[in-house]
């Protein structure tokens, strides 16, 4: 295929761009060309999203199969892009996310459940749900039956620029007593960023359309399996000390927050991590073994150290203090 990535130097671009290539599409990548060298075999376009006739000069040119996008901002910007490649292109797949359903998400939901409102001429992109959905809109607008709307869970693995796994890979390898959301049976959904990768390439190559709930299976891994696998990855010694989480956030430690266990005030949120995700199954998606996911993102943590952070996020760090963390320690058996 000839393949457009809009992105592809973070994270999901990255793993996009990659999985692309190794399948032997023809790729080109739209980005600001700050981040990354381009991959070889891929034609870069330099553009600012943000700049209206930067992408319009930028992609004045040209013709492919399919486009894949990674914005996560203001959604004025990809309906901009979506009207630009409207009669040039002939599949448009969108990285959205679960965020855009209404809460609380019900258990056990599937893309039926209710969604937020969004409006695709929005510049705000500081309602991370409604700016997706406005995403969202935009795409239908300009692809509507020729479209899919990714509503990705939690991205793990290699690339990740949010944090997760690399705060708990780098505060594992320290050793030493280290406080544990619990229980450790705990159900956890996610998915690895190159299996997202994959399907949505598939699904551009089949025509597949349409919103899906993209994760992990609900049941399959917990709390537990996850903070083991990083664990032995990186050979560490320390000692996983499991607490309650309403323990922890009455203490002011919102630890499993950055893994979606909890949210300010509200223990084990319903509808996190059950998702019903039979549609993207029978689309063709599949999930790699947890081990893979970790040993994955370790190697790539040896190999380019720790991501720099995201400039719309929060460093790790400053949400899970280790100050505090000693000091709860200290009150456990």
């Amino acid at each position: 295929m000839r393949v457009l990535i809009l992105g592809g130097t973070h994270h999901v671009g990255r793993a996009l761009v990659e999985a692309a290539l190794e399948r032997g599409d023809e790729v080109t990548t739209l980005n600001r060309g700050l981040s990354r060298s381009p991959a070889p075999g891929v034609h870069a376009l330099i553009a600012d999203r943000t700049d209206p006739d930067a992408v319009r000069q930028a992609l004045a040119h040209g013709e492919w199969d399919a486009v894949l996008d990674t914005w996560a901002w203001a959604p004025r910007a990809v309906r901009h892009t979506a009207g630009l490649l409207a009669e040039r292109a002939g599949h448009y797949g969108y990285v959205s996310s679960r965020a855009v359903h209404a809460w609380p998400w019900p258990s056990g939901a599937d893309e039926s459940a209710p969604l937020v409102a969004g409006d695709p001429g929005s510049d705000d992109s500081d309602d991370y749900a409604a700016a997706k959905r406005g995403g969202e809109l935009a795409v239908l607008e300009h692809f509507s039956g020729r479209s899919l709307l990714a509503r990705a869970g939690m991205v793990l693995g290699p690339y990740e620029d949010v944090g997760r796994i690399p705060w708990w890979l780098r505060r594992l390898e320290k050793g030493g007593r280290v406080l544990a959301p619990g229980p450790e049976g705990t159900p956890l959904q996610y998915i690895d960023v190159r299996d997202l990768a994959a399907w949505m390439l598939t699904c551009a190559e089949n025509g597949t359309h349409g919103a899906f709930t993209v994760t992990g299976p609900p049941g399959e891994t917990t709390v537990g399996a996850l903070l083991r696998a990083m664990h032995e990855a990186c050979g560490s010694s320390a000692e996983l000390v499991w607490a309650p989480i309403p323990w922890l956030l009455e203490r002011g430690l919102p630890l499993g927050m950055e893994l979606g266990l909890c949210f300010p005030g509200e223990a084990y949120p319903a509808g996190m991590h059950d998702a019903d995700v039979s549609a993207a199954v029978a689309a063709g998606l599949s999930i790699r073994p947890l081990a893979e996911t970790i040993d994955a993102t370790w190697a790539w943590l040896q190999a380019e150290g720790d991501p720099a952070p995201r400039p719309d996020a929060p460093s790790p760090d400053s949400w899970l203090d280790l100050s505090l963390e000693r000091r709860l320690l200290a009150e456990l058996p």
